[in-house]
């Protein structure tokens, strides 16, 4: 079994740290929930690309100690997955999130469309729910880099982004392309729009395919919001470099 991940804040560790008191939030869960003994190998991330591997010398009530055996810098994985997600209902949101995050995706863009049946009452609220969401999933996942939850998004916004992006993709059931048959290149910025429960309105179609996207479907079943994106990633990263 890989080691477990705990987060640090970026500059927590460098390549000259050799040790490092992990308290906080953090500390708690390794010694409280985790039950981390002394001689056991835990992992130091600090969502942007360092990894320290590290060994536990000590454990308080709420925290530990350890000694630093490593650190190395991931380079930030290419080509790069921005994810336009529409917002879900209930714990559909969630559980987008949870799903892009540990297949892999670098961005998740929170998308007010016109359809989406939930709605933000609080744009703070709801951003600090998908943010911590990632990071969970992040550590879960082993992850070295931590997928940034952008602020909340219009559909203007969004095919703003379009313009930098190398490839977009907006999955719709009613396309005639294959998403399985788009050629994707190993460099650069991939865009994927997940529509809501109501589905993309035709406006907003319109308005990405003037933008540069293309519509493409997943096949013949007509998927969930909450699992369409995770799945087009992972389809398109399987034909990538980065699962080779």
């Amino acid at each position: 079994m890989t080691a477990p991940v705990f987060l640090v804040s970026p500059g927590d560790i460098t390549s000259a740290t050799t040790t490092f008191h992990l308290a906080g939030d953090e500390g708690r869960h390794a010694a409280t929930v985790k039950r981390m003994r002394a001689g056991e190998v835990i992992n130091l991330c600090d969502g942007q690309g360092i990894r320290a591997v590290a060994v536990v010398t000590g454990v308080g009530k709420h925290s530990v100690d350890v000694a630093i055996e490593s650190v190395t810098y991931e380079e930030a994985p290419e080509p790069r997955f921005v994810v336009v997600q529409a917002l879900a209902k209930g714990e559909r949101a969630e559980l987008a999130v949870e799903m892009l995050t540990e297949v892999g995706a670098d961005v998740i863009v929170p998308w007010k469309a016109e359809h989406s049946i939930a709605k933000w009452d609080s744009v703070d609220k709801g951003l600090d729910k998908w943010q911590r969401t990632a990071r969970e999933s992040a550590k879960q996942a082993r992850r070295a880099w931590i997928p940034e939850v952008t602020t909340m998004h219009a559909t203007a916004d969004v095919c703003e982004l379009m313009k930098s992006a190398q490839s977009v993709f907006v999955l719709h059931e009613s396309a005639v392309q294959a998403l399985a048959a788009s050629a994707i290149r190993d460099q650069g910025t991939i865009v994927i729009v997940v529509g809501p429960e109501g589905g993309i309105s035709e406006a907003e179609l319109a308005a990405f395919v003037t933008a540069g996207a293309r519509v493409v479907h997943m096949g013949a079943s007509v998927m969930r919001t909450s699992t369409a994106g995770a799945i087009a990633v992972g389809g398109l990263l399987m034909r990538s470099q980065r699962w080779s």
